[in-house]
């Protein structure tokens, strides 16, 4: 689980690690059932459920693959096999078990140990702590997704339009400073506008919180890397890792809370949403060493629009409800639009 996977292998093996996650989460899934309930029919329907989980993350999850492996390029072999080792751990460890418990921690003012027991023993609680905090942690996410693709959108030296009377005008205005920061508050504050005060003023400040952190993530890693011998070398190392783990946190948001409408236990979501993880994980590897980003010249395009949908989409679900069945599948829909655009491009040249 180490190492970048050799190029040129058929794209069923760079799944086998996912497959082998698979078995053993569904097997650890159905123990679960059975601690929990004691009969064969809690085993199935524990076993059911962390397949449907898993299901649920993938189809959220095809565009931050894709994003994962346009950053992954550009790092240094070193850091690749990093992100893909430790990454997968923080990913699944840290997001899917250590973060709601940490939600519940500071939302309940309880402690860790606590929370814990909460998440073993009284589920139904534990998950309305979850759905309490879940105005704050959507603001949070949006936020941080939106300035990922607002930055993708507003570049001026990208030159490759997929949709040009939405990305031509993006990129020329990209020379005023600051303009995808003003963009993402723009939005921030008309959806808090359209909250109760109280609510309104908590959106605005976890959506600030959301911004301040992907430009302290910018930050901390240029200064980090700054220290290196050449920039060159510099360019695919530490900024970029926490770049990612931070990405991946944010698309987790939505996963993990989406999750607690399935199942209120925290270890069926932790095993269902960390086999889709191991996915993800294989997803990026056979994207990096196929090439398929350059090969399909708009397939970069249609993640990054499909990232600020999601974006959106967290936004307002501070209002409705949105299921994440339909998150997933207009995530999925605009990568395979801009998949069928690059296979037109290719037969075009």
């Amino acid at each position: 689980m180490t190492t970048v996977a050799t190029p040129g292998r058929a794209a069923p093996r760079y799944f086998t690690w996912a497959f082998i996650v698979t078995g053993a989460g569904l097997l650890l899934g159905g123990l679960v059932g059975w601690a929990y309930t004691g009969t064969w029919a809690g085993v199935l329907s524990y076993f059911f459920i962390c397949a449907v989980l898993a299901v649920l993350e993938i189809s959220l999850s095809f565009d931050n693959a894709i994003v994962n492996a346009n950053k992954l390029k550009t790092m240094r072999p070193e850091w690749q096999r990093r992100f893909l080792s430790w990454g997968i751990l923080i990913a699944v460890f840290g997001m899917r078990i250590v973060f709601p418990l940490l939600i519940v921690v500071v939302a309940a003012g309880i402690g860790p140990v606590e929370a814990l027991r909460l998440a073993a023993s009284e589920p139904a609680t534990y998950s309305r702590i979850m759905q309490d905090a879940h105005l704050p942690i959507t603001a949070f996410g949006g936020t941080f997704l939106m300035m990922v693709a607002l930055s993708y959108f507003f570049d001026p030296d990208k030159d490759i339009h997929w949709i040009g009377w939405i990305e031509a005008p993006m990129a020329r205005y990209a020379a005023i400073r600051g303009i995808e920061i003003a963009v993402a508050l723009a939005i921030a504050v008309l959806f808090s506008m359209l909250l109760p005060e109280a609510e309104g003023q908590a959106f605005m400040n976890a959506a600030i919180m959301g911004l301040l952190t992907f430009l302290a993530v910018e930050v901390l890693g240029g200064l980090i890397d700054s220290r290196s011998a050449t920039a060159t070398a510099a360019s695919g190392g530490v900024g970029a890792f926490l770049y990612l783990e931070v990405l991946d946190a944010s698309f987790s948001f939505d996963g993990v809370i989406g999750a607690f409408a399935l199942s209120q236990n925290i270890f069926v979501i932790a095993i269902g949403l960390g086999i889709g993880a191991m996915y993800v994980r294989s997803m990026t590897i056979m994207l990096v060493e196929k090439g398929t980003l350059s090969e399909y010249r708009y397939l970069e395009h249609g993640a990054f629009y499909a990232i600020l949908a999601l974006s959106v989409i967290m936004y307002a679900q501070s209002l409705v409800h949105i299921p994440e069945v339909l998150t997933g599948l207009l995530g999925a829909g605009l990568i395979g639009v801009a998949y069928v655009s690059s296979l037109r491009c290719r037969a075009a040249e």
